[in-house]
């Protein structure tokens, strides 16, 4: 009977740190093994590769050491993820290619994203703000106004990305400028929202938002 078995069956003893380093490993050299002997996935890998940033030579269907490489280069910044976030090497290459490419340089990809309102959304946040500081409905006036606010503030508060490479790899975020607060901050300062911050919506407002004291 297999030892620390009472039942008949087996069990599996987890793997050491050692045993899956081995079988990750062995798991990679097959891996190169299988595209080495076949001209159409080398040439799909160095499409990928070249696409991602971790390949600089021309598309082939040879097995070159600068795919070699490459493929390395790729392995080695997915297990750096992997720990945490476990993904394939193609979903991996394709994610890579998605967020810009990893920089032949090993330098760090940003992404910036940017938050467009639509009408609808825009309208809606207004009206929002404006009830929730003011105590009444927005006019269309108003709505037009502060649309107009927050579409030229897209730049500004658009929040960024950025996602370091290799062994020491790092995904940081900084945020921009609060939409939400830049229109709080905006209608507050009327005149008619100064009266009202004596009615308390104001600071009802800001409570509720967590920016009270």
């Amino acid at each position: 009977m297999p030892v620390g078995s009472s039942s008949g069956v087996a069990t599996v003893a987890p793997r050491t740190p050692e045993e899956q380093q081995s079988k990750t490993t062995s798991d990679y050299t097959e891996f190169l093994s299988v595209v080495a002997k076949s001209p159409a996935l080398i040439t799909g890998y160095s499409k990928l590769l070249k696409a991602a940033g971790y390949y600089k030579g021309k598309i082939t269907d040879k097995y070159t050491p600068a795919l070699q490489k490459a493929f390395t280069a790729a392995e080695e910044a997915r297990l750096s993820i992997s720990a945490v976030r476990p993904i394939g090497r193609d979903a991996f290459l394709q994610e890579t290619i998605e967020l810009g490419g990893a920089g032949g340089d090993g330098s760090p990809t940003t992404v910036t994203s940017v938050t467009r309102y639509k009408p609808e959304a825009a309208q809606q946040l207004v009206d929002s703000i404006i009830k929730d500081t003011l105590g009444r409905k927005a006019t269309a006036a108003e709505v037009k106004k502060y649309t107009a606010m927050l579409k030229s503030i897209e730049g500004k508060a658009a929040s960024t990305t950025t996602y370091g490479k290799g062994a020491n790899q790092t995904q940081t975020t900084m945020a921009g400028l609060n939409e939400q607060q830049y229109l709080v901050d905006q209608i507050s300062g009327t005149d008619e929202g100064k009266a009202n911050k004596v009615l308390g919506f104001y600071e009802t407002f800001m409570n509720a938002l967590g920016g009270g004291r």
